[in-house]
């Protein structure tokens, strides 16, 4: 039966960026399927939309632009802090990963883009924001049963309940 919206099934996954580097798969996640619900904003655009009419054993390849993805970089997200506004005790490195607030209580994560004696730059950009992704998915099961209310699992590394 034709996968629709509202639909609850697994997927194995394979993505790859253009230079063909893994940026994640079912693999690289423990190798359990992804379950999600189709059309719950749960994924990115461009992978939820691909599953829509597909069937079980359906293996098929996308190539998903920056809007059907993360989003197009946005400059505002990118800034410049001096670093006596640091923790004393922060020594920050390119590639490392910050938790920021703003004035009204809003946290994010960003990424250390530069580092000199007086100022750091952070972008606050999704990590895959700009960048066209390959994908392989083969569908596997669908009519799953939902996840129970209190668990969550959105890679992120964060505990919601």
């Amino acid at each position: 039966m034709a996968i629709k919206k509202g639909d609850i099934i697994k997927v194995e996954y394979e993505g790859r960026l253009e230079d063909r580097t893994i940026f994640d798969s079912t693999e690289l996640q423990g190798g359990e399927p992804l379950k999600f619900e189709v059309g719950s904003i749960m994924m990115i655009k461009g992978f939820d939309d691909s599953v829509l009419g597909k069937d079980v054993g359906n293996e098929f390849e996308i190539i998903l632009s920056a809007s059907e993805a993360y989003g197009e970089i946005d400059p505002l997200l990118v800034q410049t802090i001096s670093t006596d506004q640091l923790p004393e005790d922060l020594d920050p490195e390119p590639g490392m990963m910050l938790g920021v607030g703003d004035a009204n209580g809003t946290h994010s994560m960003a990424w250390v883009k530069e580092v000199d004696e007086e100022f750091i730059k952070i972008d606050m950009n999704h990590p895959l924001a700009g960048k066209t992704l390959h994908f392989k998915i083969k569908i596997l099961e669908t009519g799953c049963e939902p996840d129970p209310q209190d668990s969550h699992e959105c890679g992120c590394g964060c505990e919601h309940n």
